[in-house]
């Protein structure tokens, strides 16, 4: 269907109005510190108000930051840290003082409040590096990318998760964020948004959470039912396997978010767990909603969500999916006010607003999807116009059919710096991945068995023939479909598999792969 889109700009800017495809009116204050007001569960519980009225200074490392939360008056004199450039391990160490409790693995917000960190200028990223929340309260981040935070092999950080909180947090807001990894637990990374130890009174709002193995928990174990009172709305899941997020007691409130690509499972309430789930938009998924992994069940309240293209499976032992038919089976009042958009809206507005650098947009709930303008009756020609000519056909070694990459999973060998897994999956051949040396492999998976007979490896620019030598390989069974050389459509048997591996064994250069599409013929 075809919709507009205008955005309206505060702190008297002017108005602009673009064609984006939602039909959603969206805001969009300046960015040059932190804007707007905490939503959701954050608005509680006294609300979330970070460094509002204190102090503004900038930061460019994340020794830096904690020099600024180390030389406040007190622990608690609020502080707003707008922040620029690149933070990792490098040029973040452990910082003392009265006011502070820091590390130099991460970026360390414990037995603190009032504090803002917000990105700035050029943009804020997290590399490498986690932010860890611990004893606080009054928090808020906003628009900042936390990327491939480890838990094991080198360097290490935050126990792996990039925004990690825990022991008697209350009242953090997170908007506009980007958090993303390049694997899962076997490639060293954690969570990407962990809540456990009586940790309350959170949003996630307007945020980015891709290429996880895990997406975010709220309780370390079922016996963890601390924890609670957190509402996630307008946020982007995307190829996450699982916890989107894990709910562990406590009541979590799901709406307006965009889940594509999960492709083991969802949201997952158990252990008594309650969780409102309104207006969201599940796509190209496997049991987006349920109990998993557990029994000991929760609970679920839905109501508007979209299930389009989901898989659902058999319910059994500890497996129990809400779906195929998802239905309430609790009831669960929600305290604070919100307003929710048309769930086919959500791609939309979601893809214009969320994740860091997006100019703090904000939908004002104006949606309105409207059907398809009818076909124009044809202005009369002159007679016996020329004909056209005849189409001709497509190549035909070109694949047909639809690009079975999109909305699946991704992995590898390596990754240079500066590229990622997901990079080949996302329809821009302006980006890509590159193994660490000559050679690598590289990989789409799905969470179900899936048919598929025919590749295209398409190479960046500037880097067409690097490609010299190849395998593509079942990586379920380690069978060997193709072998030859160079880049391009390959051709084999029809092979059922969850993951296909393509496997560069020789290169002339750096191999850069910016699509790897797959398809069933």
């Amino acid at each position: 269907m075809r919709r507009s889109l205008a955005l309206r700009l505060n702190a008297g800017l002017a108005t602009l109005a673009i064609a984006a495809g939602t039909g959603v009116f969206l805001s969009m204050p300046q960015a040059s510190a932190a804007t707007g007001g905490a939503t959701g569960y954050a608005t509680q519980n006294g609300g979330t108000t970070g460094g509002a009225g204190g102090q503004t200074v900038r930061a460019t490392t994340g020794t830096a930051i904690h020099q600024a939360l180390c030389t406040r008056a007190s622990s608690s004199t609020p502080i707003t840290i707008q922040v620029e450039g690149t933070i990792n391990h490098g040029n973040t160490s452990k910082v003392s003082g009265d006011s502070c409790n820091t590390a130099a693995d991460k970026i360390e917000l414990k037995q603190i409040s009032n504090v803002t960190i917000v990105g700035v200028g050029r943009g804020a990223v997290f590399d490498q590096l986690g932010i860890h929340i611990r004893e606080a309260r009054n928090i808020i981040i906003q628009n900042v990318t936390v990327r491939n935070v480890k838990k094991s092999g080198s360097p290490t950080s935050n126990g792996g998760d990039a925004i990690g909180m825990e022991s008697d947090v209350r009242n953090v807001w997170v908007d506009h964020v980007t958090l993303e990894a390049s694997g899962g637990e076997s490639q060293g990374y954690d969570g990407l948004f962990d809540m456990k130890a009586n940790t309350q009174y959170v949003t996630l709002s307007y945020s980015i959470l891709r290429n996880s193995g895990r997406g975010g928990l709220v309780g370390s174990s079922e016996s963890d039912r601390s924890n609670g009172f957190v509402t996630y709305h307008h946020n982007l899941y995307e190829n996450i396997d699982s916890r989107a997020p894990l709910l562990r007691g406590g009541i979590g409130h799901m709406y307006n978010n965009h889940y594509t690509g999960i492709n083991s499972s969802g949201i997952n309430s158990r252990a008594g767990a309650r969780a409102r789930v309104d207006n969201n938009y599940f796509e190209d998924s496997k049991d987006v909603l349920g109990t998993f992994y557990t029994d000991e069940a929760g609970y679920w309240q839905v109501s508007g969500n979209i299930y389009d293209n989901v898989r659902w499976s058999q319910r059994s032992g500890d497996n129990q999916p809400a779906g195929p038919d998802p239905r309430s089976n609790t009831s669960i009042s929600i305290p604070y006010a919100h307003s929710l958009d048309d769930a086919r809206c959500v791609p939309g507005i979601v893809g214009q607003t969320a994740g860091a650098g997006k100019g703090l947009r904000v939908s004002d709930g104006n949606c309105s999807p409207q059907d398809p303008d009818p076909t124009p009756t044809p202005t009369p020609t002159d007679p016996d116009p020329e004909p056209e000519p005849e189409p001709t056909d497509p190549d035909p070694t070109e694949p047909g059919g639809n690009n079975l990459s999109i909305g699946a999973g991704s992995d590898g060998s390596s990754k240079a710096s500066g590229t990622s897994y997901g990079n080949v999956r996302d329809g821009d051949m302006s980006s890509y991945w590159s193994p660490t040396g000559s050679t690598g492999a590289i990989s789409i998976k799905w969470g179900s068995a899936t048919t598929v007979s025919k590749i295209n490896i398409r190479e960046a620019a500037g880097a067409t023939g690097n490609i010299r030598s190849y395998r593509v390989l079942d990586a379920d069974s380690g069978a060997v479909l193709a072998s030859g050389s160079g880049a391009g459509v390959i051709t084999f048997p029809a092979t059922t598999l969850r993951k296909v591996t393509f496997e560069i064994t020789g290169s002339s250069g750096t191999p850069r792969v910016a699509e790897y599409e797959t398809y069933a013929r």
